[in-house]
């Protein structure tokens, strides 16, 4: 069996805005309180062809994209399901997280892993500082996001602001930093239903849209269903985003592999990312079709692992991030994958993925 290099490039039209547009806000604060200083919408003031630079945005600052090295690029430190209207940093203890999860990134690191991206959104337990502080510690690259998942982990001024507001907000965690840390957001996470979208889900997916085009960041979607998938690539579309912006997640969820084909021929990443032991055999048959229809180039592989769970004793059943590193890649190379594919799946690709260019 075997595999050729897609030689396509993918051509994004990122546009920029500059942050001077933008006071420093958070999602914590009123919604009022994110203003624009040009009083404009940010996405009518964006320049084209001015010089764009490539990066990407870390909990500890930018970074190369060739600095990414190994890549994990959808996993959990942390995460607290009491719901957007209880949620809270009174919930748990930071100290304690940093020491359950810091033996888990030390595992990895020692494997090889360079970059760990967190996914998990604002209003199911974000912490960036606890990122920030386990990234220094454990010497790894993270990445946090901004966005909002679905319901009930919705703050209810979702309902009632504009998508125009929503991707204020969320530029600005990404332009000038989450609340007060000063710590930036380097991708945008949203969360849709199985299914037909629903109104607030198109507002949301939209707000990310404009989010992209204001930062440049990549669009990671908790998806599962292929008919929400391309829901979203066709709201992409009509926002006039570049699909490669677009990560389909949990896309093994979706067992007609056939929204995975044409999510990836309209340009746009495809993440197996539930990988483990017990569905193992079930991945390497998609990641080998994937690769039979020569969309090598449009694949990412994780494991959507972890991660302490707030309110359960001494964080709950934590389950670590090793599996893909030490014993699915391995078995991959068994079955033919050349080393050179296998540094595309986990190196090349996701540094794409998550590459911002403003």
């Amino acid at each position: 069996m075997k595999w050729y290099i897609n030689k396509k490039i993918r051509k994004g039209k990122v546009t920029d805005i500059t942050r001077r547009n933008f006071l420093k806000t958070g999602l914590s604060g009123i919604v009022g309180l994110v203003t624009l200083r040009a009083g404009s919408a940010p996405w009518n003031s964006i320049t084209e062809n001015q010089p764009k630079r490539r990066l990407i945005q870390t909990v500890t600052g930018t970074i190369s994209p060739d600095a990414m090295g190994l890549i994990l690029p959808h996993e959990h430190i942390m995460c607290d399901f009491v719901g957007a209207d209880q949620v809270s940093k009174e919930r748990y203890n930071p100290d304690e997280i940093i020491k359950t999860m810091l033996p888990y990134l030390h595992e990895i690191k020692q494997l090889g892993v360079q970059t760990f991206v967190d996914c998990t959104p604002a209003y199911i337990g974000r912490d960036p500082e606890i990122l920030a502080r386990l990234s220094r510690t454990a010497g790894i690259y993270i990445l946090t996001n901004t966005g909002f998942y679905k319901e009930p982990y919705l703050p209810k001024y979702t309902w009632k602001v504009s998508a125009e507001r929503l991707a204020e907000m969320w530029a600005a965690e990404i332009l000038e930093g989450i609340s007060e840390t000063g710590i930036k957001a380097g991708f945008i996470k949203i969360a849709v239903n199985p299914g037909p979208l629903i109104p607030i889900q198109k507002k949301i997916v939209t707000a990310a849209s404009r989010t992209h085009k204001m930062t440049g960041a990549a669009i990671a979607s908790h998806t599962v269903k292929g008919v929400a998938a391309i829901e979203q690539l066709d709201i992409l579309e009509h926002e006039k985003v570049d699909p490669a912006s677009f990560i389909y997640v949990h896309a093994s969820g979706e067992p007609e592999q056939k929204y995975h084909f044409e999510v990836a021929q309209r340009g746009a990443w495809v993440e197996y990312d539930t990988i483990r032991k017990e569905t193992s055999e079930k991945h390497i048959e998609l990641i080998f079709t994937m690769l039979d229809k020569g969309f090598e180039d449009s694949l990412l592989l994780s494991q959507d692992s972890g991660w302490y769970r707030v309110g359960e004793l001494n964080g709950g059943k934590i389950n670590g991030y090793s599996y893909l590193v030490r014993e699915f890649l391995p078995i991959l190379e068994a079955k033919g994958v050349g080393k050179e594919l296998i540094h595309k799946l986990t190196v090349l690709n996701p540094s794409r993925a998550f590459t911002m260019q403003r």
